[in-house]
């Protein structure tokens, strides 16, 4: 028979080595290898304003390129990422209700925030890399027949980001880990659901991949 009090127990003990783990790894990247240019490049470049622009460049793209399938395109990308975040933000982060390290009082005067103040929100999973990964997953599925090995940049700009989020003191390398899981399945499907239901999208003008 499982002896359910010593499994109980197992499991008790690899979480806490695990965040254990997690908190030394945040204080590494927080605090040590730091550098005077990314304290100004972080805050920066995981703020979601900064890429208005390049989301209304992928919306002209889709426009002029994907024909009568652009509005089809543009309006499952905005159920993706609303997926993602409604996912991360509205059910895994009030299901498990972990402090930002920001907001521990454990780590007060062992690690930096690099933003105006700490969001009082939870940690896990990291909406930020939830949505992204989710976001790039969907681009790259729906479009990498176009693109080619260009749109595999998409999940570096999305690793970046989420990087960010932990130099900056907002949040754990597990939230970014599991954020970036979770935000990669559900663009999978949604990518998938529209391949599937809509058909792979071809170029208005001609055929020529955009890649070439």
């Amino acid at each position: 028979m499982v002896d359910y009090f010593l499994l109980q127990s197992f499991f008790q003990r690899l979480l806490q080595t695990i965040l254990e783990w997690d908190s030394w790894l945040f204080l590494k990247i927080n605090t040590i290898l730091t550098h005077p240019l990314l304290d100004k490049i972080f805050p920066l470049w995981r703020d979601s304003e900064l890429w208005v622009p390049f989301y209304l460049f992928l919306i002209v793209l889709a426009i002029v390129n994907f024909g009568k399938k652009a509005g089809s395109w543009i309006l499952f990308a905005i159920i993706n990422v609303a997926l993602t975040d409604q996912a991360s933000s509205s059910l895994i982060k009030n299901w498990f209700a972990r402090i930002r390290p920001c907001n521990e009082e454990l780590l007060v005067g062992k690690m930096r925030l690099l933003l105006e103040h700490c969001s009082g929100g939870f940690s896990f999973t990291s909406s930020h890399a939830t949505n992204h990964f989710g976001f790039a997953m969907f681009v790259f599925l729906t479009t990498r027949h176009l693109f080619g090995k260009w749109g595999k940049w998409l999940f570096v700009w999305a690793a970046t980001i989420s990087y960010g989020q932990v130099y900056v003191g907002v949040h754990y390398p597990v939230d970014i880990l599991f954020g970036a899981l979770l935000g990669s399945g559900i663009g999978a499907l949604t990518a998938g659901y529209y391949n599937r239901k809509i058909g792979p999208i071809t170029l208005s003008q001609n055929e020529t991949s955009l890649a070439q």
